[in-house]
């Protein structure tokens, strides 16, 4: 059952022209928590191949703007209403910061996976971490998070800072996601005035 579950969430993607079924993962999130709306600025980390960027420049519309950035290239032509900035987002930090501020910060970003749970899940904090670091700093009061990171023993400590910056935290396990993996996103609704 997962893997036709699976291969249907493939097909779905290139029958639409996304390079990736993750775009299904941000669908899902956003449908079920209102984050995208016309006219926002949003930045996407880990944004390659470029699906979730394609998704984006839709929602937030020509008077809208997103800031994709990842250490690879984009598989997508950019829209107009697009910037991509190649690189880590932790390299990037000022020009990032430079472009905000952002009414929502969203993170694909994962490690590549060493086979070795805690490893991965540890690598996988890290970078939720740069992720919700960038977050503090650029988005608005009362903007909106959302964030993968791999379940382990720092799940906690990621959810308890969430929960010091945002009004509203909540747990998405998108049905995209494969079986196997130990991935959910973290998101936070609201940002707190600093």
């Amino acid at each position: 059952m997962g893997n036709r579950r699976q291969d249907h969430f493939a097909r779905r993607a290139h029958d639409e022209n996304f390079p990736a079924r993750s775009v299904y993962k941000l669908e899902e999130i956003d449908r079920r928590l209102r984050l995208t709306r016309p006219g926002q600025r949003v930045l996407d980390l880990g944004a390659a191949p470029g699906s979730w960027t394609l998704y984006l420049c839709r929602a937030v519309g020509p008077h809208g703007l997103v800031l994709a950035v990842d250490p690879h290239d984009l598989h997508v032509p950019l829209p107009p209403n697009a910037r991509f900035l190649r690189g880590s987002a932790a390299d990037l930090a000022a020009e990032i910061t430079a472009a905000g501020p952002f009414d929502l910060v969203l993170s694909d970003m994962a490690p590549a996976t060493m086979g070795d749970r805690a490893t991965d899940q540890f690598r996988s904090f890290d970078l939720f971490s740069t992720a919700l670091d960038l977050a503090a700093r650029t988005g608005r009061d009362g903007s909106s998070f959302a964030g993968k990171i791999f379940q382990g023993s720092s799940f906690e400590e990621a959810r308890t800072r969430l929960r010091t910056l945002y009004i509203d935290v909540r747990i998405v396990r998108p049905k995209a996601t494969r079986s196997e993996s130990y991935e959910v996103f973290l998101c936070g609704l609201g940002k707190k005035t600093q």
